[in-house]
């Protein structure tokens, strides 16, 4: 009986502390949204004619879920459903990507990113887990330059 209460006693802290880090992430992403704000993105390959000073930007950044989300997921797979507890952790590693992306464009003095791309890549499942994400990278790139 004392290794289950041990148990969920443990699990709870992990879903308190993660979730105040997730949000502290969050509002952090935000901010640095706001700040990157004059940079725009664009998805389509041909940049207008005034487009000049053109050079490659790239932001990239590694996540890994920590073991409440696996838990959690390990139930999704078992039940079926949505994994939500990894939505929200990818949803922050795509904005995390993008935002590195733009800092680097602000570095080179740009003022919009054309044929902005996103890839994903498993670094590594781990094991015992149902085939849930272990790592995960995530890559931003596309072309700066000034209008």
């Amino acid at each position: 009986m004392l290794e289950i209460l041990i148990f969920l006693t443990l699990l709870a802290l992990g879903y308190g502390v993660g979730k105040q880090l997730e949000h502290k992430h969050f509002l952090s992403i935000v901010q640095r949204e706001r700040d990157l704000a004059h940079i725009a993105t664009f998805s389509s390959k041909r940049p207008p004619d005034t487009f000049c000073d053109q050079f490659l930007v790239q932001g990239s950044v590694v996540v890994s879920s920590d073991y409440f989300k696996q838990f959690m997921s390990a139930w999704r797979l078992f039940f079926g459903g949505r994994l939500q507890s990894y939505e929200t952790l990818l949803e922050r590693a795509r904005r995390e990507a993008v935002l590195r992306m733009k800092q680097e464009a602000d570095y080179g003095h740009a003022n919009v990113i054309f044929n902005v791309k996103l890839e994903t890549s498993v670094i590594s499942e781990q094991s015992g887990n149902n085939g849930a994400i272990g790592t995960v990278e995530i890559l931003a790139y596309g072309t700066a330059g000034r209008l």
